[in-house]
């Protein structure tokens, strides 16, 4: 059976140049080429040109395209696409009337080259544009908001023009055992000879609920593999280092999954706390990474109270039947419950109520963490509460 297509594409086309003889030649061109220095969402979404979770954009999209991504969801070619994917900067001065520049890595010491770009066109964004674009992203122009607050300090001029990119930022150094691009996960979901692959996003270490939600996608699937994909980039103060919910989910995989059942990676990408585009976003580089079918959950990609709990899940039935492949499962929340002595979509027990269910709020978890007190095996694996507990005290010391 032949994997699931790419998006938009037969083939995933990747941006990371492969060929070692013209890496060595366009880093050498680089160097007298005039430099950019880029924001991090800019060199984000290098990164994901550069592994294939982008495919088959070429590079950044221009205004005309962002625009229509906003209004329509799709390019002006007609490519379904949810979040315009911008290279915005105000420093345009160095770049002057150069056709090529070399875009610079803000998160690596020294700032070496990320990618070449071919400059097709420099243009201004309006006020009114700014907005447009935040509001469609976003939902909200409220400047609380970590995505909006992010997405409208990036710069006023937006870069267009294809990329070759020449390699994957922090991610491959910091991850090496987490970080892979889509290339690499599709090449290991063909070795493992998966046919049905469930796809689990993740900015947070797993809890009992989250496990046992990738537990009955498999089964209620009938999948042969899972992949725990987990966003390595920039977050929120306050969100778990990635460092930290690399280990507990590797613990977790390890002592309560079957071996060779679940691949856990990670993608190098900055979190936009866009709620229900970013699911949508999701959705299309879990396709081209090569799984089947995708857990969107309650409160997905979300941040406050800006979205509905299943805001998420309801966009899929908005977009066009033939924009994605990939098949979306919808979850609830999951709690294990008192009555049945099992974790449960709650929405399945409808005779119980909240008291049936074992229910800790984030802060709360925070605090018994932080206070070196486990919470309850029903709601965390003690040994990832290990794990938790000892980043929490090392925070205090």
């Amino acid at each position: 059976m032949a994997m699931i297509r790419p998006h938009g594409s037969d083939q995933l086309k990747p941006l990371f140049v492969y060929d070692t003889e013209e890496h060595h030649r366009l880093s050498h061109e680089a160097e007298s080429l005039p430099s950019l220095l880029l924001n991090s969402a800019a060199a984000a979404n290098a990164v994901m040109l550069g592994g294939g979770y982008f495919n088959p954009l070429p590079g950044y999209m221009n205004l005309a395209d962002a625009l229509s991504v906003c209004r329509e969801m799709h390019t002006r070619e007609g490519l379904f696409w949810p979040v315009p994917v911008l290279n915005l900067t105000d420093d345009i001065e160095a770049v002057g009337k150069a056709e090529r520049i070399a875009l610079r890595d803000p998160n690596v010491e020294g700032n070496p080259v990320l990618a070449v770009m071919e400059i097709e066109d420099i243009e201004r964004v309006s006020d009114e544009q700014l907005r447009e674009m935040t509001e469609a992203i976003f939902g909200t122009l409220d400047p609380a908001h970590p995505g909006v607050a992010t997405f409208t300090s990036l710069g006023r001029h937006a870069l267009s023009g294809p990329i070759q990119v020449l390699n994957f930022s922090y991610f491959q150094q910091d991850f090496p055992d987490t970080f892979r691009t889509a290339v690499e996960i599709r090449n290991e979901i063909a070795e493992h000879g998966w046919e049905k692959v469930v796809a689990f996003q993740t900015r947070n270490p797993m809890h009992r609920a989250h496990e046992e939600l990738c537990r009955m996608a498999m089964d209620r699937l009938g999948a042969d593999g899972l992949v725990i994909h987990m966003l390595l980039g920039k977050l929120k103060p306050g969100d778990i280092p990635a460092h930290v919910r690399d280990a507990c989910i590797r613990r977790m995989v390890e002592l309560y999954f079957p071996p060779n059942s679940v691949m856990v990676t990670g993608y190098g990408f900055d979190m936009l706390y866009a709620g229900p585009r970013e699911a949508l976003l999701h959705a299309v580089f879990r396709q081209n990474m090569g799984a089947t079918h995708f857990i969107v959950g309650r409160d997905h990609a979300g941040v406050g109270d800006y979205y509905g709990p299943f805001d998420a899940q309801a966009i899929f039935d908005t977009i066009p039947e033939d924009a994605l492949e990939i098949e979306i499962l919808r979850a609830d929340h999951t709690a294990w419950s008192k009555k049945l002595g099992r974790v449960v979509m709650m929405n399945e027990a409808p005779d119980h109520t909240k008291e049936d269910f074992i229910l800790l709020s984030g802060t709360k978890v925070r605090e018994m963490l932080g206070q070196g007190i486990a919470p309850p095996p029903e709601f965390s694996r003690p040994e990832v509460a290990q794990i938790l507990m000892d980043y929490y005290r090392s925070q205090q010391d």
